[in-house]
């Protein structure tokens, strides 16, 4: 039996995580199987450290399935309860150098600095040291969190050995990848004032080094949907096309959803249009308390990946009016483009961000946090837009967001000169077949 030609393994918070991030792990895997990676895995951790940590998930038993040759692994935890964190990043970097060791060439991509990037960096000096000698190239893609939440708060609370060693982690990849050229902006401006306080020479190196890879996304989950499922969708939840606002993110202070709710609030529009919410997050059960006796608000907590073009296809507008908190600032906004590419009514967003780099000209625009704007843009979208202005912008938008589609992504991020090499390799009559999940 032989092995893998090619391996590619990515380190990652995938499925059933609420992120577009871990949308970007699938898309990219599904990619790899067309490219010439036969065997592709994504690394990620147990359901139990996902639910404990309060991270929004999807329904379980709704899942997309990845396609065959797509490996989702959930290493076990190593170690008993004394050791309460380390445990599973143990688990995970244990598992990541028993695929090493096998002669498989491979790249391994890491999203979310913390903790994937160390993981994938202990697990391949740990590989080498041990002899033997793993054929790998290593690629780091630094996403939002990564920079807003980890590296600005270390800078504000003046712990900048965590900065250092996320730095220092990040620059010990053969590539690093920035999510977009507002993200590869910031991480300069952080190696920058670590740079400044530490006499370190970060910032150089991530200016020659740090290139940007775009969020890959199908583009053909949410092109020309079908009418009759649009409209079959829009039936079972109550909702009829262009009778609802849309919003559909992780319902959080930073996505404005608190601003959404008292701009709808005061809007002209609420008399021939409801505002769905849908997602779940941290602000969930406030935002549904101070809704409590609107019957023109409507929450959704199940929205699935085939259900979300639907709605995002129905919907008279879509939503976003993310803002910049101390804790996270939309460093693309890949919602933003599935709206764009489902059709339907007008995006209506803010420039925060990355955003800008998402939409283009093709969006209704608001004042990040201001409230009567956003009133206004809602106003506008549903009594303002003619109908042939409507699908003008939804044409013009749909041509943009096509460039983002996960084909042309990754071929821009697995150029030639990254890629491991090609060849057959037999397994040796003492080992075993590599584990699976």
């Amino acid at each position: 039996m032989s092995l893998p030609r090619r391996r590619l393994v990515i380190a990652v918070r995938a499925d059933p995580v609420i992120c577009g991030h871990s949308g970007e792990a699938r898309n990219l895997a599904e990619v790899a199987l067309t490219r010439g990676f036969d065997d592709v895995r994504l690394l990620t951790w147990p359901m139990e450290a996902l639910e404990a940590a309060g991270l929004p998930l999807k329904p379980a038993d709704r899942l997309l399935p990845y396609s065959p040759g797509i490996t989702v692994e959930r290493p076990e935890p190593v170690g008993d309860y004394r050791v309460p964190d380390g445990r599973y990043i143990a688990g995970l970097t244990g598992r990541l150098i028993e695929l090493l060791a096998e002669p498989v060439p491979t790249v391994c991509l890491s999203m979310y600095l913390a903790p994937h990037t160390d993981v994938v960096v202990n697990a391949v000096t740990a590989a080498r040291a041990a002899g033997l000698n793993p054929q790998v190239r290593t690629m780091a893609k630094a996403v939002g969190s990564d920079v807003t939440n980890v590296i600005r708060n270390a800078l504000r609370d003046e712990h900048f050995g965590a900065a250092i060693a996320l730095f220092t982690t990040f620059l010990a990849n053969d590539d690093l990848v920035a999510v977009s050229e507002y993200t590869r902006d910031e991480i300069v401006a952080c190696a920058e004032e670590v740079d400044r306080v530490s006499g370190t020479s970060f910032a150089a190196e991530c200016r020659r080094r740090v290139v940007i890879g775009y969020p890959p996304i199908d583009t053909s989950a949410y092109l020309d949907p079908d009418p009759a499922e649009v409209d079959a969708a829009l039936a079972a939840r109550g909702l009829e096309r262009d009778g609802y606002l849309l919003f559909l993110s992780r319902v959080a202070r930073a996505k404005g959803v608190y601003d959404l709710v008292t701009a709808f609030a005061q809007s002209s529009c609420r008399d021939q249009v409801k505002l769905v919410i849908a997602g779940t997050g941290p602000a969930l059960e406030h935002i549904q308390a101070m809704a409590l006796e609107d019957e023109r608000i409507v929450f959704l907590s199940d929205v699935d990946d085939n259900e979300k073009p639907l709605l995002m296809n129905g919907c008279a507008a879509y939503v976003l009016p993310t803002k910049p908190e101390p804790d996270f600032v939309e460093t693309f906004g890949i919602a933003l483009v599935e709206k764009m590419l489902s059709g339907g009514g007008p995006v209506i967003t803010t420039i925060t961000g990355g955003t800008g780099e998402a939409i283009g000209d093709t969006a209704i625009v608001v004042e990040a946090g201001n409230v009567n704007a956003l009133t206004e843009a809602m106003d506008h979208a549903v009594l303002g837009l003619s109908r042939p202005d409507r699908e003008e912008m939804a044409r013009r938008a749909r041509e943009f967001a096509v460039n983002f589609d996960r084909e042309r992504v990754f071929d821009a991020l697995f150029t030639p000169d990254r890629m491991p090499e090609t060849r057959v390799i037999q397994v040796p009559a003492q080992s075993s077949e590599p584990a699976t999940m």
